[in-house]
């Protein structure tokens, strides 16, 4: 049933919507680890990769590979990572509006254990020096879909991008809040919130987003009573268990893709990215989220985070789905 009505609708993913990616840009370096280290600990790590990544230029990468135009505002500094990076883009097809600013851009070591799951450690560069100035630089047309990360919200530049938000004309921010969801406090939030962005979150940090607001923890309860609260649409990815969707207009679960997980680098950024792509293309919450679902199941069956396919991949995968 999902692979069907994917066939329907993937000819109609077309943008008819402006979208602004605004995020980072770094590099993340790849090692399969049997376990992760005790404190005091030293152990073996098995070098994978040293990939361009970061969450904003995976949901660019995918947007692109699916046929939808995107402003991106990437910041990229003057280092040896900011011009692999630079390349990196290059080869994509893709540039960003914020560039050759001073500094080099960060990086993470990710370290990936037998069952395909991550953990990070991360190094700040000058996707987290948002200013002013470079908002000045962006230009949102009325009705614009605007992403944003917990990444870069919870950083010391969050502020400066929390008051362009809610001094920009109407548009409608897509945030996802990642695991720094838990580092912003509750003023910060609330003054999110207010600018009713469509939120996605994992089945971990629903709970912790529950948790927080004085809601009930369980899938269904919570996503109504958030949009009822916050008036804000609400996506509840649960992996293999599909992902969970809420709005004033409609409510549901989306199943998932069949799928053999390889790593889940990239998995929530490549669905934020389809689900993007698919409200771009003017489509329902509901078929937007049956992209998501249909890229990530992708992303996570192959190495690396930036790994998203074409429309075309994705017709062919799924044709007897």
């Amino acid at each position: 049933m999902n692979g069907a009505r994917l066939q329907t609708l993937l000819p109609t993913l077309h943008t008819r919507r402006p979208l602004t990616v605004i995020g980072a840009a770094v590099i993340d370096i790849i090692a399969d680890a049997w376990t992760l280290p005790r404190r005091g600990g030293d152990i073996e790590l098995q070098q994978q990769s040293v990939n361009v990544g970061g969450c904003a230029l995976n949901i660019a990468v995918a947007l692109k590979r699916l046929g939808i135009d995107a402003s991106n505002a990437l910041p990229l500094g003057q280092g040896v990572w900011s011009e692999r990076i630079r390349r990196r883009l290059a080869k994509e097809g893709l540039s960003s509006v914020i560039d050759a600013v001073e500094g080099d851009n960060g990086w993470c070591l990710a370290l990936v254990e037998p069952d395909g799951e991550r953990t990070f450690m991360s190094f700040s560069g000058v996707e987290n020096q948002w200013n002013a100035d470079w908002l000045s630089q962006l230009r949102t047309p009325r009705g614009s879909l605007v992403y944003l990360s917990g990444y870069q919200l919870a950083s010391s530049c969050g502020e400066p991008l929390i008051q362009w938000l809610e001094t920009v004309d109407d548009v409608t921010p897509f945030i996802d809040f990642g695991p720094r969801i838990g580092d912003i406090t509750d003023d910060t939030m609330a003054r999110i919130m207010a600018c009713r962005p469509i939120v996605s979150l994992n089945r971990q940090e629903g709970i912790i987003a529950a948790e927080r607001a004085g809601l009930a923890t369980d899938t269904r309860t919570f996503g109504e009573a958030w949009v009822n609260r916050f008036s804000a649409p609400l996506v509840v990815r649960h992996d293999k268990d599909g992902a969970w969707y809420f709005s004033a207009q409609s409510s549901g679960v989306v199943p998932a893709f069949p799928a053999t997980v390889v790593d889940t680098i990239g998995a929530g950024d490549s669905h934020a990215g389809g689900v993007l792509a698919g409200l771009a293309s003017g489509w329902s919450l509901a078929d937007a989220v049956l992209l998501g679902n249909a890229v990530a199941s992708w992303v996570v069956g192959h190495r690396g985070g930036d790994c998203a396919p074409t429309r075309e991949a994705l017709l062919l995968a799924h044709k007897n789905v």
